[in-house]
């Protein structure tokens, strides 16, 4: 898939992009036939992209060897539908490694995660995202958060580098990503996508469509994917009420919940993969599990969200 290819498939919001959690089994060891068993679930949901082994998928955790048949068995259970988009990061060599792992096991583009550790300056920062765009045909998605934080400039300079189609925020400086995204596109003419990318980005979402940024992650998708697409297809029609009513029923209290634990980001979302009935196992280390009185909150918020699905379509079929 060519960047202008990936853009344009990427750049249709048909629906959430989904960023698959990576099963392991009771061991801890990748448990591959769960992992298949999740990405053709999501596909068949609706999903409009896969998004593999990235920061909910627990890149930091696999090994290369891992990665690699994750990402060829998300190629291989998508088979075309929907693109597949691996994670690649740590320092410019490892980075450059797993974004030829990815290219060999079918992937159709990257989401280059911020360097490892190291707070880089621009000038160092821009070569080693032009290395990686470099580095494969695959194009390539920038993240920014934590250490990898751009400048107008640098993102201006980013989006004139061959390969590189888009930046996804993860900061969540709005100043900041509407004065990117107004540098872009006042230099660089074009097609560059925008994605949120914050934890449960959705609760963000009304505000940065309104900056330009129209796609973003969603990992709830990964455990209630009818919640998702609902919350979604509103956003795209303008349906303002089925919007505040998840994101005060549903979002608010699922983010204040996320909020009780370091890593819950992803360990909220794997346990609310194992409570809608797929064992997807547990997150490993350094992240740790839920406590089991969140566990037992995150049952009833999604069963709130739920709720409110099933008010709102016994209100549409009584009109």
């Amino acid at each position: 898939m060519t960047p202008a290819d990936l853009a344009a498939r990427l750049g249709i919001p048909s629906g959430p992009l989904f960023f698959p959690v990576t099963a392991c089994d009771e061991d801890g060891a990748v448990d591959l036939d769960v992992y298949r068993a999740h990405v053709r679930r999501g596909v068949e949901a609706g999903a409009a992209a896969v998004f593999a082994c990235c920061g909910t998928g627990e890149f930091h955790a696999l090994t290369p060897e891992e990665f690699q048949e994750c990402v060829r068995a998300a190629v291989e259970e998508t088979a075309g539908r929907v693109p597949v988009v691996a994670g690649a990061g740590y320092g410019t060599a490892l980075a450059v490694r797993y974004a030829r792992i990815a290219a060999e096991a079918g992937a159709d583009g990257l989401l280059a995660l911020p360097p490892y550790l190291v707070l880089a300056g621009q000038e160092g920062l821009l070569r080693h995202y032009r290395d990686l765009a470099r580095a494969t045909d695959l194009p390539v998605i920038v993240y920014q958060r934590d250490n990898a934080v751009f400048t107008p400039a640098t993102a201006v300079e980013l989006a004139r580098t061959e390969g590189i189609v888009g930046l996804k925020d993860g900061l969540g400086d709005l100043d900041l990503m509407q004065r990117i995204v107004s540098a872009v596109r006042t230099e660089v003419p074009g097609d560059f996508l925008y994605f949120n990318g914050l934890p449960t980005a959705e609760q963000t979402q009304v505000a940065y469509r309104a900056i330009g940024v129209p796609l973003y992650s969603s990992a709830v998708f990964c455990f209630a994917p009818e919640i998702a697409l609902a919350f979604h297809r509103a956003l795209e029609t303008g349906d303002t009420t089925t919007v505040r009513r998840l994101l005060d029923g549903f979002y608010r209290p699922f983010v204040e919940l996320r909020a009780q634990g370091r890593g819950y980001a992803v360990a909220l979302v794997k346990a609310g993969v194992r409570l809608r009935g797929l064992d997807v196992g547990q997150v490993r280390s350094p992240l740790h599990e839920p406590t089991e009185d969140h566990v037992k909150q995150l049952a009833q918020v999604i069963e709130r969200g739920y709720a409110l699905l099933e008010e709102d379509r016994t209100m549409v079929e009584g009109t």
